[in-house]
């Protein structure tokens, strides 16, 4: 057999895992989507709260469900997608499974959340928006946590975290990039 025809194979092979990997993925995302369905009518009103339980579900809405809850809630998948791409809240694409979240308000600003941010940057390896390779953390900034008295702020996962400094950060954060030089 020559080289060619074993990279051939071995590319078949390897396209084949990633169909079954996409193929469990979508089974898994629509068993989910309807599993949320069912504890709702079908009515327009319900667009929000039911984009909410998927994001919830899922981390982010996937473009199978919102295919689905356009359908369910009989509107454009277009009108759909254009309350997902409105409110801050809502993620077309995978996050990280915990979300931190840097405040940059006023109070925080003052206090010194810049110094706060560039440490999580540091240590997580990435810059607000994005997420770290192992999909282990994303990191956002916001414009108010709303917990001004405890600035410097931060959220994990909706939990706040107050008077932040660099040696608190450390403490909440694993130092990705210091992993990733450990690992041969």
């Amino acid at each position: 057999m020559s080289v060619n025809e074993l990279g051939t194979k071995s590319q078949k092979a390897d396209a084949a895992i990633d169909t079954a990997t996409s193929t469990e993925q979508e089974v898994k995302i629509i068993s989910g989507t309807e599993k949320i369905l069912a504890g709702f009518k079908g009515d327009k009103s319900e667009a929000i709260p039911i984009l909410q339980h998927v994001q919830q579900a899922f981390g982010y809405l996937p473009r199978l469900s919102m295919e689905r809850i356009a359908q369910f809630v009989k509107v454009p998948e277009c009108t759909l997608f254009g309350v997902a791409t409105f409110y801050a809240q809502f993620k077309l694409t995978p996050t990280g499974k915990n979300l931190v979240r840097v405040c940059r308000g006023t109070a925080c600003h003052v206090k010194g959340g810049s110094s706060i941010l560039k440490e999580v940057e540091k240590r997580l390896g990435i810059k607000p928006g994005q997420n770290t390779p192992d999909m282990e953390y994303a990191l956002e900034t916001v414009a108010c946590i709303g917990a001004c008295a405890l600035a410097p702020t931060m959220t994990i996962n909706n939990e706040v975290h107050g008077e932040m400094t660099a040696k608190k950060v450390a403490e909440f954060l694993p130092d990705k990039m210091e992993e990733k030089h450990e690992k041969p």
